[in-house]
């Protein structure tokens, strides 16, 4: 957990640059929120990450060289001081699932990250667990018959 005022050390990963754009704009409203670094493949993250020491990887699960997950997991045995907050398109509840068990504390859909992806950041920091609303299969409530 993050103390107040405390400067959060990003790295936002993603092969797509227009998103890593956007994710770098919607975090400029938080002044604590500071991107350190960007990686557009999952070898990069795991190299970024063991260099720059990030307090918060946004990572996506579909990257070329190495997918999201297995890097999740090879950056929680080199730094596992970093919290991990997934963002993707995938919203498959095995993928989602194997996803936070491989050292993520929330994932957060692409098509909700304009709504949603201050609030996944503030909750995982707090060391709250982050599930976005489009995700099917793994709410906290059980679906109405």
């Amino acid at each position: 957990m993050q103390k107040a005022n405390q400067v959060v050390r990003v790295l936002v990963v993603d092969d797509h640059q227009p998103f890593r754009n956007f994710v770098g704009e919607t975090l400029q409203v938080r002044s604590e929120l500071q991107v350190v670094g960007e990686a557009s493949d999952g070898l990069e993250a795991v190299q970024k990450a063991e260099e720059l020491l990030p307090d918060l990887i946004l990572l996506d699960i579909g990257l070329p060289t190495l997918n999201g997950i297995e890097a999740a997991h090879r950056i929680s045995m080199l730094v596992p001081s970093a919290t991990v907050l997934f963002l993707s398109q995938e919203n498959d509840e095995d993928v989602v699932a194997t996803a936070l068990s491989n050292g993520a504390r929330g994932y957060v859909l692409k098509l909700d990250a304009d709504r949603e992806l201050l609030p996944a950041v503030e909750s995982v920091l707090r060391g709250q667990r982050f599930i976005s609303t489009g995700v099917t299969g793994l709410s906290a409530t059980p679906p109405s018959e």
